[in-house]
């Protein structure tokens, strides 16, 4: 099965490269826009499985009227906006769009309502990430570690599913922060938290798998 593609177009630089980088750590093909100016031929030549789309744009369509361009092509829209009131969200559910997601977002999160979004389209088949003996349910959001379920918050979840992807791997703080809120601006003793609250649980049904790589960051490993 060829990767998911995603098509981002946003006019913000910093919004485009964050998100290119946390697609394609989750497997996606990435293309990214500065405005829609071209978005009949790059929808023609990319392909895209889904568009996440900026609102409000200073050059070319904005993202209601992209959102209605794509329509014949019934290609699933994300709608982002830093309006995110009720007559917005109807705004692009009228043009089309399948998501509205508000900024500033949680790139995790944006994410995982993508990944919904294809697979209730039927354009991504879900998927268990499995380390030893953790599953990663990632259709159903569950985790269970042998046969007893490990109950997480969503964001001990997301850091888990980062982690088991990149099993093996060091990630450092500042990558988990871009990875799980789309940017580093949090202390990063946040991730310690979290890691201490995720490393309990997991470890109530058997040995640690989450190690500390001191001056580094973290790794999964069995």
């Amino acid at each position: 099965m060829s990767n998911p593609r995603v098509l981002v177009v946003d006019d913000e630089s910093s919004v485009r490269q964050a998100l290119e980088r946390a697609f394609r750590s989750e497997g996606f093909d990435v293309r990214t826009e500065a405005d829609g100016s071209t978005l009949a031929d790059v929808t023609k030549s990319f392909r895209p499985d889904v568009a996440i789309l900026d609102v409000r744009l200073p050059v070319g369509p904005d993202g209601y009227t992209m959102a209605r361009m794509l329509r014949d092509e019934d290609l699933p829209v994300v709608l982002l906006t830093a309006a995110d009131s009720v007559d917005d969200r109807l705004a692009g559910f009228e043009a089309g769009a399948d998501d509205h997601v508000g900024k500033p977002f949680s790139t995790a999160e944006l994410i995982a309502r993508t990944q919904a979004l294809l697979r209730r389209s039927g354009r991504l088949t879900p998927k268990t990430v499995q380390i030893g003996d953790i599953a990663v349910d990632d259709a159903t959001r569950s985790v269970t570690r042998g046969d007893e379920v490990v109950d997480l918050t969503r964001t001990e979840y997301d850091l888990l599913l980062l982690l088991a992807r990149h099993a093996g791997q060091i990630l450092s703080k500042q990558q988990l922060l871009i990875q799980l809120w789309g940017f580093d601006a949090f202390d990063p003793n946040v991730i310690e938290v979290h890691v201490s609250a995720l490393r309990r649980k997991l470890e109530a049904h058997g040995p640690r798998v989450i190690h500390t790589v001191r001056s580094f960051g973290y790794i999964l490993r069995v």
